[in-house]
């Protein structure tokens, strides 16, 4: 390492050993205690690959000067410590490896030499789906259909554990990625090649912010952007601002971590903290676990921010030793931290930063709360929900609407489920899943889910047998201390049996709903309500046939399911009346803070952590006994439905194709705002009238056997097909929703890939039209892979969430940007002009550029390439084409 900015500190005391680091504290004392404590991380992570990336002086002077820069364009090398994916991002991420290795080796490269780099870890979590709920056995029957239906993508990752250098594989049934990220993997200070350093993660899912609660920073990347991170390329990016949220105050009783996020989100939604970091600091975060931190941070993607990071404290370490990390480490982890100024006291003010901007929340004005009935950042307080939802019924189809006809609004179908007669009607609930990494990962929320099970058997209280209930906890720990405690057959009897360890419901993995329930729905055309303790509740994710989803803390999911409908009035109305003739309110059966947390202290102990780890790579039995090729090069089956060499390398060559101006470009989509990766690439069932499903059937597939979009993002021809494919799609073109739009030329209206196949057998390039928040949501390629493999040239939108911009930058599909003050209606356009892009030969980041119209009309657009970096990844036709062609030369 040579760089004048790092100083070498030798161990600090012989007998207890520390070793080497890099004191960047010493650089510049007075101006490093002010940095915020995630741009330190920041900044160190830069400096230590400056053997590489040569970190100069004026850029070490730069962010030290903080309150100077911070509004400045100041690029910072950032080189993670580690990488960790889930299967459906892993797979697709394995594909274009093996994909990689192929083109080096026609180049005339070592095809070895595309392997990871840093350490990458992948736990399967996404696969197993809830087709078996309320019976003894159906943890067992759904493992055994997830292994049924995805052997194919198992073996090939297993190919892929061997075949690649430090990649770990976590088998399936172990849990989910980010839950096992903060119990398991996270290290939050490296041990490494004899020196320690931060730990730091980018994962190939949004929601990897969740380990910023543990004081590791981390963010969800593209899965494209991922393996270049693998392959030894640093993330550059703009310096960001960094938004302090300071808590004060204590929680009141009967608040949940689930409703302070809730408040948060719907906070910082309004701040506006897109490409922002936020950093929690205050009194306020004392009183939080690092299950609650985890929580709040979890939900990033949902209020847009990059990373929502709470610096180290004791309660970290406290975490740390409590989950059964080895306590000789965890102490060399804390006097690390405390030599480099890096360990945090929430209550001393003197340590504060500066930050670009100050909020706060006083924690005691939290009130519980659900988000939705369409987005996470739509909070409505419980005291309101039955009001809420009655004013969402009849208002204009939207966010907060359902365009309800009043006379329909009471409407009631009769139905019969298993022999006895039930009554549906709008609002109610057909779907309670206590499911996600965001709740199942807080034994607070869990054990009160629990204690409150517990109560409401004690009173007498069922669940209707139709409500399709589920929990699906994030690790093996979780039903340790459920069952310890004895809350888990509570929890059975009400129908909330263990289904499955991984993200199940709350990426739409919900599994069908009786054949009867779904009837009665459509005949009634009725808004059925799914509550899941989520983190994310878009149209169509969480089941076709719920209109309306509901985020909730998991003890309140236990009480919607009771009540049966969301149109209830807690303070006013019983959740139900028991055999004896007694009416049961939430309130007799609610627990207290105080209940939950001698529960915790009892129970949830170091024991549990320990023994469920240390076996979790080999306690799969049918993954252990999965046969995989040792081969280097991956041998591509053609009969397969579910891997296959992508047509991203064909006729790659060593040499630069200079970016040319996009001509006559037709509209291919124009959307509002809002418009998220899972309208763009569906995660959940295949339709089956879609194109998907038609090439599936081609191949011989019954559609029992399609599985889903997600499970199948290693092929890109179904996935190509389910680009656009969400049912509940809005296109400006259609008046209605659904996966189409107009071919021009013809004038017929067909299924979004028939229409852009027309187009590219035509020669003609796409664009797309879009509003605000283009992109939000989960952070998959596919939804930029997809409109690549579609003709799509370039998106105009008015703004992007961060990963997805990202994302359309790896595959060389052009971001553009409205001026400040213009969009699409002030400009006039429809979408049914052709446009002309202007690239000009010197490109420089952040350039507008001009755009012209078959009108006759021209206007100018901001090209959102927003480093030098990322041009260099244009100008080679995306990341992927860029690291082929340094690793083949």
């Amino acid at each position: 390492m040579s760089n004048p900015f790092v100083q070498i500190v030798e161990p600090l005391d012989p007998k207890q050993p520390l070793k080497k680091f890099f004191n960047l504290s010493k650089l510049e004392d007075v101006r490093y205690a002010r940095l915020p404590f995630s741009i330190r991380v920041l900044l160190e992570a830069a400096i230590r690959n400056c053997d590489e990336f040569l970190v100069k002086k004026e850029d070490v002077e730069n962010i030290l000067n903080w309150k100077v820069v911070q509004h400045k364009s100041v690029e910072v090398p950032f080189k993670p410590a580690r990488v960790i994916l889930q299967d459906f991002t892993g797979v697709p991420a394995v594909v274009d490896f093996a994909a990689m290795r192929d083109a080096v080796k026609k180049l005339g490269g070592d095809p070895e030499k595309i392997n990871p780099i840093c350490p990458a870890d992948l736990v399967i979590d996404h696969s197993i789906q809830v087709d078996f709920n309320r019976q003894s056995d159906s943890l067992q029957k759904n493992q055994d259909l997830e292994f049924e239906r995805n052997k194919e993508r198992f073996e090939f990752l297993k190919w892929g554990s061997q075949a690649f250098k430090n990649m770990r594989i976590i088998p399936p049934g172990s849990g989910i990625i980010h839950q096992v990220n903060l119990e398991y993997l996270a290290r939050v200070v490296m041990d490494q090649d004899g020196y320690y350093y931060p730990d730091s993660v980018v994962g190939t899912d949004s929601h990897t912010t969740m380990i910023d609660g543990l004081g590791v920073l981390g963010w969800g990347v593209g899965g494209i952007e991922a393996e270049a991170v693998m392959l030894g390329q640093p993330i550059s990016m703009v310096l960001p601002e960094v938004v302090g949220y300071k808590l004060v105050g204590n929680p009141q009783p009967l608040v949940t971590s689930t409703d302070i996020v809730l408040t948060i989100t719907k906070h910082l939604r309004q701040v506006g903290v897109v490409g922002k970091f936020v950093e929690f600091f205050g009194p306020g975060v004392a009183q939080l676990s690092i299950a609650d931190r985890a929580t709040i941070a979890n939900m990033c993607p949902e209020y847009g921010a990059t990373a929502a990071y709470f610096p180290v404290d004791d309660i970290s370490i406290g975490y740390l030793i409590q989950t059964g990390r080895d306590k000789e480490k965890v102490m060399c982890t804390k006097k690390y931290l405390e030599a480099v100024g890096m360990l945090r006291d929430f209550k001393n003010s003197s340590q504060d930063p500066d930050f670009t901007q100050v909020v706060e929340l006083d924690l005691h004005t939290v009130v519980p709360c659900c988000s939705g009935p369409k987005r996470p950042q739509d909070k409505v307080a419980v005291s309101d929900m039955k009001k809420d939802f009655e004013t969402c019924l009849g208002a204009k189809q939207g966010f907060k609407g359902f365009q309800i006809a009043p006379d329909r609004h009471n409407s009631i179908v009769k139905f019969n489920f298993e022999g006895s007669d039930f009554e549906l009607a709008h609002g109610s609930v057909v779907i309670a899943a206590i499911t996600s990494c965001t709740n199942t990962s807080n034994p607070s929320v869990m054990l009160g889910a629990g204690l409150l099970a517990k109560k409401a058997v004690e009173a007498g209280l069922t669940v209707k047998p139709y409500i399709k209930t589920s929990l699906s906890p994030g690790s093996g720990v979780v039903t340790y201390y459920l069952r310890e405690s004895g809350v888990m057959s509570y929890l059975s009897q009400l129908g909330f049996d263990v289904v499955g360890y991984g993200c199940m419901t709350c990426i739409g993995n919900s599994g069908p709903l009786p054949e009867s329930v779904v009837e009665a729905i459509t005949q009634g055309d009725l808004v059925a309500v799914g509550v899941l303790s989520g983190n994310r509740n878009f149209e169509g994710r969480v089941h076709p046939n719920t209109r309306a989803n509901y985020l909730a803390s998991p003890p309140l999911v236990i009480a919607y399911a009771i009540a049966g409908t969301i149109r209830i009035d807690f303070e006013k109305e019983p959740l139900g009346i028991n055999a004896s003739g007694k009416k049961i309110f939430l309130r007799d059966i609610w627990p207290t803070r105080n209940e939950i947390q001698a529960v915790e202290r009892q129970f949830v102990i170091p024991g549990m952590f320990k023994e469920v780890y240390q076996k979790i790579e080999t306690v799969n039995k049918a993954w252990n006994a999965l046969d995989a090729p040792s081969d280097k090069l991956y041998t591509w089956n053609p009969k397969s439905t579910y891997i296959k060499s992508p047509p991203f390398f064909d006729g790659l060559t060593l040499a630069l194709q200079t970016p040319k101006t996009i001509e006559d470009a037709y509209v291919l989509l124009s959307f509002g705002d809002s418009v998220t990766t899972d309208h763009i690439s569906p995660a959940g069932n295949i339709a089956r009238n879609s194109p998907a499903a038609r090439y599936l059937t081609s191949r011989g597939l019954t559609p029992r056997e399609f599985n889903s979009y997600g499970s199948r993002r290693g092929n890109d021809a179904v996935m190509a097909r389910g680009t656009f494919a969400n049912i509940r799609l809005v296109n400006k073109f259609i008046d209605k929703q659904g996966p189409q739009t107009i071919h021009f030329p013809s004038g017929e209206t067909l299924d979004v890939f028939d229409a852009a196949e027309r187009y590219k057998q035509a020669g003609h390039p796409l664009i797309v039209l879009a509003g605000k928040e283009y992109g939000a949501g989960s952070s998959r390629d596919w939804a930029a892979k997809g409109p690549f493999l579609l003709g799509v040239k370039a998106v105009l939108a008015e703004s992007y969430e961060r990963i997805h911009r990202s994302n359309l930058v790896g595959m060389g599909v052009i971001p553009l940007q409205y001026l400040p003050g213009e969009d699409a209606a002030t400009l006039g356009l429809t979408g049914r002009e052709r446009y002309t892009i202007i690239i000009p030969e010197k490109l420089k980041p952040q350039m507008n550029v001009q755009i012209k119209l078959d009108t006759g009309k021209t206007f100018h657009a901001i090209m959102r390439f927003d480093t030098d970096v990322e041009l260099t990844y244009f100008h080679n036709g995306g990341i992927l084409n860029y690291m082929i062609r340094k690793m083949a030369s």
